[in-house]
């Protein structure tokens, strides 16, 4: 609890003190970081592995086997692009062409909300990199560098 407090009082300084830039920055490294956390628990609930956080922190962890998914659901191409969350409908994301169903994430990828361009398709490019552009929104992976393709790895790791 200490932890989120120190976190959202050193974003809310940066919020005030900060350039465009180095807000961008901070946001996407405080991200990243919440990101891991949630990624921690899991591995913890998953796995028993209680240093999961420390792993993470250090660079240290190794990566999980993703090659297969953790549920079996099958979604069409029709109906990920359908998956808007408008008029009670899923709210789908793809990441290297798997759906994942983020529902429960309105808040963030609801109509109107700061991730919805993400929402119905595959938005593998813009995990990689960073970048909440909607031109940045593609499954093209081309170009990538190993440090980026991890991670999308990351992100697809949370989800599972």
């Amino acid at each position: 609890m200490r932890l989120r407090f120190a976190a959202a009082a050193l974003a809310a300084l940066a919020v005030l003190c900060c350039t465009p830039a180095a807000k961008t920055r901070l946001t996407t490294a405080l991200g990243r970081f919440f990101r891991d956390v949630a990624r921690a628990r899991a591995r913890t609930r998953r796995y028993g592995n209680k240093y999961a956080l420390a792993q993470m922190v250090l660079k240290t962890e190794a990566p999980l086997d993703l090659s297969e998914p953790q549920h079996d659901g099958t979604v069409t191409q029709s109906e990920l692009e359908d998956g808007d969350g408008v008029d009670g409908a899923p709210v789908y994301v793809a990441l290297r062409g798997r759906v994942y169903d983020v529902s429960a994430g309105a808040k963030f990828y609801g109509a109107g909300k700061p991730y919805h361009h993400f929402v119905g398709r595959d938005a593998s490019r813009a995990f990689a990199t960073g970048c909440r552009a909607a031109e940045c929104v593609s499954a093209d992976l081309d170009g990538l560098d190993p440090s980026q393709l991890r991670e999308l790895d990351r992100w697809m790791e949370m989800y599972e």
